[in-house]
């Protein structure tokens, strides 16, 4: 009946939007049909899923979840909002009902995005619940109230990774026609050149050791993989289309680059900038040389 709730809270979302679902679940960086299956039933969102939505149409992630409904704009605000609005309360900024947290600094997002900071800048085992509220300006009461457990905090940040990583790989490519072109962009996309990319890698690091462990991350993982394979391929595949690249397994080539990707990767984060090792550019040029080799038509 909840999970009823909250999906009928997302489709008010959608509507008030003026969007299709389609279109909602691109904004979401989600596959559409996950989206369809969530608001019919056989699905349960996730607590990322959620906050994205929150975020997207900066509404109170409590009252998606019917937490407190009551709680939102003030009562001046509701009277002069049209009916649908009326019922989709904003993210308060201030302290919510008794009992209950503020949720501009303890809404979801937030905690997911300085969850994901920490975990790059510490390992996962090493941050608590303590210095995540520290780092979000709340309680450890705020945190729980959106994440009962590290689990949920870590399958969170898990999907927070996937989604920036793929929206940010679908912004960047968009205007790309030329699949040569297009694989060796995203061979630069996911090479650890700077800062934030290496914290990016190091959150990547620790989350596929956590998927060895965790079912929940572990499935996560499988899917994120399938994705990202499946775009690498279906890139492959325009390319021979376009006979750039040789006539190859497209699925076969995307296991293989995506794989020597990882493990190049690894190899890097392990090398301090500027020391011997593994480079940011070793592996790109390497990566390069590989495509050429195996993919580049002759």
């Amino acid at each position: 009946m909840q999970h009823d709730e909250v999906a009928e809270r997302v489709r008010q979302v959608i509507r008030d939007a003026g969007v299709s679902q389609r279109e909602f679940a691109r904004r979401m960086v989600i596959d559409p049909s996950k989206l369809s299956r969530s608001l019919g039933g056989t699905r349960r969102f996730t607590t990322a899923e959620l906050a994205r939505v929150a975020d997207i149409a900066d509404v109170d992630a409590g009252w998606l979840l019917g937490a407190h409904a009551g709680h939102g704009a003030a009562p001046s605000q509701q009277a002069e909002a049209p009916p649908s609005v009326a019922r989709r309360p904003r993210r308060a900024r201030n302290a919510g009902a008794a009992g209950q947290p503020a949720a501009d600094s303890g809404r979801p997002l937030q905690i997911v995005r300085q969850t994901v900071r920490l975990i790059a800048e510490h390992g996962f085992h090493s941050v608590r619940v303590a210095d995540i509220a520290e780092a979000c300006g709340t309680s450890t009461a705020a945190i729980h109230y959106h994440f009962p457990g590290r689990d949920e905090l870590l399958e969170a940040a898990a999907r927070w990774c996937m989604d920036e990583d793929t929206a940010r790989r679908a912004a960047r490519t968009a205007d790309t026609d030329h699949a040569g072109d297009e694989l060796r962009l995203l061979i630069e996309l996911q090479t650890p050149y700077t800062a934030q990319q290496r914290r990016q890698w190091s959150v990547w690091l620790d989350l596929w050791a956590e998927a060895a462990r965790s079912t929940a991350v572990g499935e996560l993982h499988v899917e994120y993989y399938r994705q990202w394979r499946a775009t690498v391929a279906e890139v492959v595949r325009r390319g021979i289309a376009q006979q750039v690249f040789r006539p190859v397994d497209p699925e076969a080539a995307a296991l293989s680059l995506t794989a020597l990707i990882d493990g190049l990767a690894s190899q890097v984060l392990a090398t301090t900038p500027g020391e011997p090792g593994t480079s940011a550019g070793d592996m790109h040029g390497a990566l390069l040389r590989y495509v050429d080799a195996t993919l580049t038509a002759g």
